[in-house]
């Protein structure tokens, strides 16, 4: 046995708070998903004891709902946008489409209702701000802010399930379309489907082809929107 002078000091727990809570669930969902994320998994992360962070975080919604804070800072632009309203929401779809990527979880977060902080509403914010000089009103801002945010909520949510459903499956991309194929052409070359027939059959282009394309179209809506008068229905 050596003696206790000689023996390596036991490296000391660094203090905990709240952004290393948060910084380490992130790391956590970042990893392995949001269903890795609990208490107890990041407290064992931080070496503490579960109970320990209950005195900073009452309850993991709580924290959920300031994982999506933190990372909602990344979509918010520091620069001023772009003078035109196009291109400033344009920017701002890349910002929120590179955050998802970043954080696939964040997806999973959209149908659990978590509460909004600080970052969500600077990004609320800066995307209201770009229909600014439009000469509409709030009510009118308001909804084509929320055709924006259905355009973005359904792409991120179609991509997600295009990415990860082949991993659940333990199985990649390509090894679950060929799999697929057989069956699929074989109801095509019945004629029942003459349309999806020559897609199946020269193939189209996936998703990440047409984000901006799709949200050209939505924006292209908005402006006739404005220039027809069509604002209040």
């Amino acid at each position: 046995m050596t003696s206790i002078w000689s023996r390596p000091t036991p490296p000391r727990r660094p203090v905990l708070t709240r952004e290393a809570i948060v910084a380490t669930a992130i790391a956590v969902a970042d990893a392995e998903g949001l269903d890795a994320v609990s208490i107890r998994r990041v407290a064992t992360e931080l070496g503490a004891r579960a109970m320990t962070l209950y005195s900073y975080i009452d309850r993991k919604e709580d924290l959920l709902a300031l994982m999506a804070d933190e990372i909602a800072a990344e979509a918010v632009v520091e620069e001023p946008l772009p003078g035109d309203w196009r291109e400033a929401l344009l920017l701002l779809a890349r910002r929120e489409l590179d955050l998802v990527r970043r954080h696939p979880w964040r997806v999973d977060l959209i149908s659990r209702r978590v509460a909004v902080g600080p970052n969500g509403l600077r990004h609320v914010e800066q995307k209201l701000s770009a229909f600014d000089g439009l000469g509409i009103d709030r009510l009118t801002a308001w909804r084509f802010l929320a055709v924006f945010n259905d355009y973005m909520t359904g792409f991120v949510v179609r991509q997600a399930a295009e990415r990860g459903s082949p991993r659940e499956q333990g199985i990649d991309e390509s090894e679950r379309a060929a799999l697929a194929e057989p069956y699929i052409r074989e109801l095509v070359e019945g004629g029942e489907f003459p349309r999806l027939a020559p897609m199946i059959e020269q193939g189209v282009r996936g998703a990440d082809d047409n984000f901006e394309r799709g949200l050209n179209w939505v924006l292209d809506g908005i402006e006739g929107s404005i220039g027809g008068g069509d604002t209040g229905r």
